[in-house]
C-alpha cells in the first residue's frame, strides 16, 4: 500500500491514477484545504492533514510500504507574505510525518521538491550538484526538508527520492482530472482563460531578456510524465536501497511568446498579450538537465508542449462547459 498525502490534488491526483494503472494499491490522505475530494478516483480516501497527531490512525489501519508527499503549499508570492504558514505545512509537516513513518517501520519515502530549490542557478542546464541557494520561503521550505530527509536517512533504514520539479502542466488525457488552482498561477491555464475570454488579456512580464525573443524561458513538463516519475522512483527504492535526488524536467525550454503561440495555435482563438515589467527575481532561463533520471531511472519524457497544450484545452473546456 502506498499512502499518498496530498493526493486530492494537480500532481497527487494523476500520480494515484497512474499507480492504479499499474496496479498499486494506495491510500490518500487530503484534509481538502487545496484539494478536491471528486479527484479522489481510486484507492482509499482518509481526511486528515499531514501535521495532526491523528494521522497515526492511518498508519495503524492500513499496511504502509512507501509515502509519496505531495502535500504542500506552492505559491511563491504567498510564501512571501505568509513565510511561517509554509514553514509550518511544508517542513513540519513533513516531520511529523517522517516520526510517524520510523514508528510504524515505513522506510521508503518519494518527496515532491522543486526546481526552487536552486534560487538563481549558476548555470544552464541546471545540474542536481549547483548548490542550493533559495530566494524565496517557498523554495526554502523544501530545502530545510530535503536536509531533513538527509538527516533521516543518515540514521539507517530509511530511504528517499526527492524530484524537484520544474514547470508541471497538462491534464490527464482522459478528462477525469486535471489543474484547477485557486486561484490559479500557472501560466497555460490563464492564457487559456484568455483564450475563452474569462481574462481581457494575458501578461507577459519582461520581453528584454537575453532569450531568442526576449521572454523568459522555462522548462515544461507534463503531469502524467511525473507521475511515471514517481513510479519509477519507488521502484528504484526498492530495487536499489539507497537515496537520491533527481531533476525532474524535459531537459528543453519553452520561451513564454512560445507558450503563448502555442496556446492560440492548439485553441484556435486569438487574444490580447500585454508587455508588462519585469518582476523582481525571474531569471531569463531556467532548464533542467535531466540525465541523471533518465540514466538512473530509466525515465524519458513522453509529451511536448503541443500535447501539454492540447490536454489542458481539452480540461479547460470541461471546466468551463465550452
Amino acid at each position: 500500500m502506498i499512502l499518498i498525502t496530498g493526493g486530492a490534488g494537480y500532481i497527487g491526483s494523476h500520480t494515484n491514477k497512474a499507480l492504479h494503472k499499474a496496479g498499486y494499491d494506495t491510500v490518500v490522505v487530503d484534509d481538502l484545504s487545496k484539494g478536491y475530494e471528486n479527484f479522489i478516483k481510486w484507492g482509499n480516501f482518509e481526511n486528515y492533514n499531514t501535521g495532526s497527531s491523528d494521522l497515526r490512525e492511518v498508519f495503524e489501519k492500513y499496511d504502509i510500504d512507501a509515502v509519496m508527499h505531495f502535500a504542500a503549499f506552492i505559491s511563491v508570492g504567498e510564501s512571501v507574505e505568509f513565510p511561517q504558514k509554509y514553514f509550518k505545512n511544508n517542513y513540519k509537516n513533513t516531520l511529523n510525518l517522517l516520526k510517524l513513518m520510523r514508528e510504524f517501520g515505513v522506510d521508503k519515502f518519494i518527496f515532491s521538491s522543486t526546481a526552487a530549490v536552486y534560487g538563481n542557478p549558476q548555470k544552464i542546464p541546471i545540474t542536481e550538484d549547483q548548490d542550493l541557494k533559495p530566494i524565496n520561503p517557498y523554495g526554502h521550505s523544501k530545502f530545510i526538508t530535503e536536509k531533513a530527509l538527509q538527516r533521516e536517512a543518515e540514521k539507517g533504514d530509511f530511504n528517499y527520492v526527492s524530484l524537484r520539479y520544474f514547470n508541471a502542466a497538462g491534464c490527464d488525457f482522459d478528462g477525469e482530472i486535471g489543474e484547477l488552482h485557486d486561484p490559479e498561477t500557472h501560466l497555460i491555464p490563464l492564457i487559456l482563460d484568455a483564450a475563452i475570454g474569462k481574462r481581457e488579456s494575458i501578461s507577459i512580464f519582461g520581453d528584454d531578456y537575453d532569450t531568442p525573443d526576449g521572454t523568459c524561458i522555462r522548462d515544461y513538463i507534463h503531469v502524467n510524465d511525473l507521475a511515471d516519475a514517481h513510479i519509477k522512483a519507488y521502484e528504484y527504492l526498492c530495487s536499489e536501497n539507497e537515496s537520491n535526488v533527481f531533476n525532474l524536467g524535459n531537459g528543453e525550454g519553452y520561451s513564454v511568446r512560445e507558450v503563448i503561440d502555442m496556446c492560440k495555435k492548439v485553441t484556435g482563438c486569438d487574444f490580447e498579450v500585454v508587455v508588462d515589467e519585469r518582476r523582481d527575481g525571474d531569471p531569463a532561463r531556467l532548464i533542467a538537465d535531466s540525465s541523471k533520471i533518465r540514466e538512473k531511472l530509466g525515465w524519458t519524457p513522453q509529451y511536448d508542449l503541443s500535447k501539454i497544450v492540447e490536454s489542458a484545452w481539452m480540461w479547460h473546456k470541461k471546466i468551463n462547459s465550452i
